[in-house]
């Protein structure tokens, strides 16, 4: 087993559920305040790319900003500092790197500074200037007295492809944000590689594509056909030369560019109502290892419904929601982790209207996973003003 090693992360704006995220798959976190969580992982560096909720992953310094600067590879650095610490503004943050600039070419080392609008440099301009993808493209994290240096950035050039230019979509069925199917992933846990991911709720295979390129195996299914065929239309996309792959495989390296074709080779898929879908019939061999989905959301809405229509939207996707629990009980093993968004819809208050069916989800055979970093009521995922918002709920099978 290898050491453990400290990290920060900087979270998005729903931070708690990113709290959750870590929580899920390191296991203790600690909330540094509302931008910043510190979590440890094993020597292996963790993957930013994976985790939909963390816009930055940065690792302590062990010796001075000074003494690590010098010691990068010759060539020209790229220089931008974040900071945190109390008080601090963007004229302060420019000033702490102007000064590392200052003394590096007294030594003759070339440095360009990123410059702050604000105190902390935002995820585009790190991804911008390709901070840590090249080892002289640094941004230093400055927490009071420590510094982070920081080692990914969350890719949103990438997001937006694998969310935009997928060739079959629906804005009927609904967006689903290809960082919130990573969420709903990591929420069951830290899985072992190649596990079977059933997503039963497919539509445009969001989750799916997000688990194939995780690690993991799929398994699809949905009520209607054309969100089937959609989905395996936007897999094939996405290993395509003129989709995702294409776009990316100057970063990938021979065997895992192989690893994800053959996930994609081993798919599978069924079309069918997911309160009477034998799964287990469409695998050759193995098992569901976990499930992770957005479930049925019920009616597009653009306006919040009136107390009839919204009883009436509660009935139809509770029944939905707890006949497919029903249906799953009795085909996964115990201790199988399943992680649903699920519909909240706002209300004149401002509010979010729940479905609060927790309690009959535990007589179906489930048990409702508790994170010490963020409460049920923390776990609602929403744009501001959006209609119909998710509420994430993590199970495990009794």
């Amino acid at each position: 087993m290898g050491l453990m090693k400290k990290y920060l992360a900087v979270l998005g704006r729903l931070y708690k559920i990113s709290l959750a995220e870590l929580e899920a798959v390191f296991g203790s976190v600690k909330e540094i305040s509302p931008c910043l969580a510190e979590f440890q992982a094993r020597s292996e560096t963790p993957q930013i790319q994976r985790f939909g909720g963390s816009l930055k992953f940065a690792e302590k310094l062990e010796e001075t900003p000074l003494e690590f600067l010098k010691n990068l590879p010759e060539g020209k650095i790229t220089l931008g500092v974040s900071d945190y610490s109390r008080g601090a503004s963007a004229r302060r943050a420019l000033s702490e790197a102007l000064k590392l600039k200052k003394i590096l070419a007294r030594q003759g080392r070339s440095v360009r500074v990123i410059p702050n609008k604000e105190a902390i440099l935002s995820t585009a301009t790190s991804h911008h200037n390709q901070i840590a993808e090249k080892k002289n493209h640094v941004e230093l994290i400055k927490v009071g007295k420590e510094f982070y240096r920081v080692i990914g950035v969350q890719n949103i050039s990438e997001y937006a492809k694998r969310d935009q230019a997928r060739p079959a979509r629906d804005a009927r069925v609904g967006m689903l944000p290809p960082k919130l199917a990573q969420i709903l992933l990591n929420l069951n846990g830290e899985l072992s590689a190649g596990a079977r991911i059933l997503d039963p709720f497919c539509g445009t295979g969001v989750v799916l594509q997000e688990a194939m390129l995780s690690g993991y195996r799929i398994l699809g299914s949905d009520l209607s056909e054309k969100m089937v065929e959609y989905s395996k239309r936007n897999l094939d996309w996405l290993v395509s030369r003129e989709g995702f792959l294409g776009a990316i495989d100057g970063r990938l390296t021979k065997e895992e560019k192989s690893s994800i074709i053959e996930r994609y080779n081993d798919a599978c898929f069924v079309a069918g109502d997911a309160r009477e879908v034998d799964w287990r019939g469409v695998l050759d061999e193995g098992k569901i290892d976990a499930v992770a989905a957005e479930v049925f959301l019920g009616s597009p809405m653009s306006k919040s419904p009136a107390e009839i229509k919204l009883r009436e939207e509660k009935e139809n996707c509770r029944a939905i929601i707890l006949g497919f629990l029903k249906n799953l009980s009795g085909q996964v093993e115990a201790g199988t982790p399943v992680t649903l968004a699920i519909p909240a819809w706002l209300r004149g208050t401002g509010e979010y209207s729940r479905l609060n069916i927790l309690d009959e989800i535990e007589k179906l055979g489930y048990n409702l996973v508790k994170f010490k970093s963020a409460s049920q009521r923390d776990l609602l995922y929403f744009r501001e003003g959006q209609i119909v918002a998710r509420e994430i709920i993590s199970l495990r099978k009794k």
